[in-house]
């Protein structure tokens, strides 16, 4: 925190690194009010500066970010019979295994795009793309949850409309490749600067890839994991394109994905997700098709997976899992 120049006491008759060490330890959910404090405070509690310190000491927490089902066709309205479900995100804290909604967007009374993409970056919430959730036609917004402030805002549209993309986050950057748009697979990659609110075009991929899956490894490299073509509906491929960061180029990795369901645990065969949250994993799906949603913690030590254990979760949270991801607040 060298970088922050305290013009007056953090708190009166307490040293700065005091009265730093105090606000460092102020959990996440008292952040909006502490920061109505004073101006110093505010400036102090939004700055990415107190964000890293905080992360570097241990106090942020990781939570599960989840797209759901909220009853009744506006987010927190009452279920109405025969109204289709609008879609809003849920919050799991893991450590006091607390569950929340985040508010509805302003702008967008019908909830957030169906099938939209969930990411994180800076302890802020991304979320990208899908649906609209009315007409069904692919959108290009770009939404932002600040957990500080509380609130959403809206960023840079994506450059082109697009669903059914991979993603994934490096730094302060998000990345997405290949997808959708109204008529055909895509082959398109950009990068979304979240600081600057811009959008960089990335190139090309290989090839098409509808629905293929994004993972950042180590972060050297955006990996673009199997997807298929326009004219290949359904048939997933099982090749990889990754980007490598340093060089800003593109490679081929072929036999980077094989299906294996046999692996999977039964309880949780259709409509798997994953979310990693430090050394354990939320994992959600159901039985079988059309069957009801499973929550469960999964432990790993030591690379070692340890086996499912059920979460009693309340109803209001207990539906399908659309998207994900995990928040560092």
């Amino acid at each position: 925190m060298q970088s922050f120049d305290f013009s007056t006491e953090l708190i009166p008759g307490l040293p700065d690194e005091l009265g730093l060490e105090c606000l460092t330890r102020l959990p996440h959910t008292a952040h909006r009010l502490a920061s109505r404090v004073c101006h110093q405070w505010r400036d102090l509690l939004h700055s990415q500066d107190f964000y890293y310190h905080r992360k570097k000491l241990g106090y942020n927490q990781k939570v599960a970010s989840l797209v759901q089902a909220i009853s009744g066709g506006i987010v927190n309205g009452p279920k109405i019979q025969g109204e289709l479900p609008s879609y809003g995100v849920a919050v799991f804290e893991s450590v006091n295994r607390c569950w929340y909604k985040l508010p509805p967007v302003p702008k967008d009374p019908n909830g957030l795009p169906l099938f939209c993409q969930l990411a994180s970056c800076e302890g802020k919430l991304v979320v990208v793309g899908g649906w609209n959730p009315v007409s069904y036609d692919p959108v290009t917004d770009v939404l932002i949850y600040d957990f500080t402030a509380q609130q959403w805002r809206q960023g840079k549209d994506m450059p082109s409309k697009r669903s059914f993309f991979a993603m994934g986050v490096c730094s302060d950057r998000v990345y997405i490749a290949g997808g959708h748009d109204e008529n055909k697979a895509l082959r398109t990659a950009w990068v979304y600067d979240l600081r600057n609110d811009e959008w960089t075009r990335l190139g090309e991929l290989s090839r098409e890839r509808d629905e293929c899956e994004g993972v950042v490894i180590r972060e050297h490299e955006f990996w673009v994991v199997s997807g298929y073509g326009t004219e290949s509906q359904g048939q997933f491929d099982g090749s990889a394109d990754v980007y490598v960061f340093n060089s800003g180029q593109w490679r081929v990795a072929e036999g980077a994905w094989e299906p294996d369901w046999a692996g999977l645990d039964p309880v949780v065969r259709v409509g798997a997700r994953g979310i990693t949250l430090g050394d354990r994993v939320l994992v959600t799906g159901s039985e079988y098709q059309g069957g009801p949603h499973g929550f469960y913690m999964v432990e790993i030590k030591g690379g070692q997976t340890g086996k499912l254990k059920k979460l009693n979760v309340p109803d209001e949270f207990s539906g399908l899992v659309l998207s994900g991801c995990c928040v560092e607040i």
